[in-house]
């Protein structure tokens, strides 16, 4: 089964994909350092950097293809106008980007598709702009499923919740998500996740390096299972000041455990917070300032945080060191798009084999 995937960045949902058996042909962004990185990882799928609300997108999409049948379409919109439009604005120029998934939907005519986004769009303006995504699909010929995903619930060491709209075409049943695999008291924590990866507390280490310990968990195995080789796990060079900062946050605790003066220019709600050992992370954001390590008085490294999201260890990042904390952070965990993508087969292999 063929899939692409708009709004690719980096492409965690695509790896997924990949990872249940489907052939990703093509990943669509506007990101250059992070369209390298789809292309290092997505082998045999060509990445390009086009404009989704142009005339000759889906054009431009269908030649880069070579016109193969699109069984699924994955993507991750920006949402952003939506806030600023409302429903009755729901066309406004603001939101070209989003409406192109609709264009997309309508031009090459998917067995189904899967779009991720913040929870935040399930009660925007009351839930009017859901209901009105799902009644434009169904125009399309298309029944929409909703529903809030943890990863967290997906064997990912993560807390992280978005909003999954899964259209399949009329012809097929409604798509049902995938049970989640993992109870709270089960939940992947940082320490079974990382605890095999070199400390980077007496060097910052180099981009390319070996594994100093064995896998200890399943997670670890599972992370390590395609490599031997190390990658993207530098640590960042902490003034002694900041490390002495971050070294009065507890386990678990964050700029309210700070002393009265102390980080005062950054006191917000994620500020300071430390990761806690024996629980999932708090949510990768696409920075690198806000969250520590656990044991260790600095930032996560790339491979940290791409093992907090769950991409395996032989996914490799390019681009500044910047860009690549970006690119994870945008990402969708690769093993919530696997179990998402293994469930999706049942249905489209079911109706095939009904009317194949």
């Amino acid at each position: 089964m063929n899939a692409i995937d708009l709004f690719a960045g980096c492409g965690g949902l695509s790896r997924g994909f990949m990872d249940a058996g489907f052939d990703v042909l093509l990943g669509v962004d506007n990101d250059t350092a992070a369209l390298k990185t789809f292309s290092l990882n997505h082998k045999g799928a060509k990445a390009i950097n086009t404009d989704l609300s142009a005339e000759t997108a889906f054009e431009v999409i269908r030649n880069e293809i070579d016109h193969k049948k699109v069984d699924v379409i994955i993507a991750g919109p920006p949402c952003q106008g939506f806030s600023l439009t409302g429903p009755r604005n729901f066309d406004d120029e603001r939101n070209k980007l989003y409406l192109a998934v609709f264009k997309a939907v309508k031009e090459l005519s998917p067995r189904a598709f899967v779009i991720e986004n913040v929870i935040g769009m399930a009660t925007l303006y009351n839930g009017q702009i859901k209901a009105e995504i799902i009644n434009r699909f169904k125009k399309l010929g298309y029944n929409v499923s909703c529903d809030i995903l943890n990863s967290a619930e997906y064997g990912v060491p993560q807390i992280r919740k978005r909003l999954f709209e899964v259209g399949m075409k009329k012809e097929f049943s409604t798509f049902l998500f995938p049970n989640p695999i993992l109870t709270a008291d089960k939940f992947i924590n940082c320490r079974q996740a990382l605890d095999d990866l070199p400390p980077r507390d007496k060097d910052l280490g180099i981009e390319i390096d070996e594994y100093t310990k064995e896998a200890r968990t399943d997670y670890q195995r599972l992370m390590r299972r395609n490599t031997t080789v190390l990658h993207n796990h530098v640590a960042t060079n902490h003034t002694q000041m900041v490390k002495d900062v971050i070294a009065l946050v507890p386990e678990g605790g964050n700029y309210k455990n700070l002393p009265v003066g102390i980080g005062e220019s950054r006191k917000f709600n994620e500020a300071w917070t430390r990761y806690h050992g024996q629980r999932p992370s708090k949510t990768i954001d696409t920075g690198h300032r806000n969250h520590f390590h656990y044991q260790y008085n600095r930032v996560p490294t790339v491979r940290e945080n791409a093992r907090l999201q769950s991409f395996s260890d032989d996914f490799v990042f390019i681009g500044t060191r910047t860009q690549q904390y970006r690119q994870v952070g945008n990402a969708v965990p690769p093993l919530l798009g696997y179990y998402i993508a293994q469930e999706l087969k049942k249905y489209i292999n079911y109706r095939g084999k009904q009317y194949g």
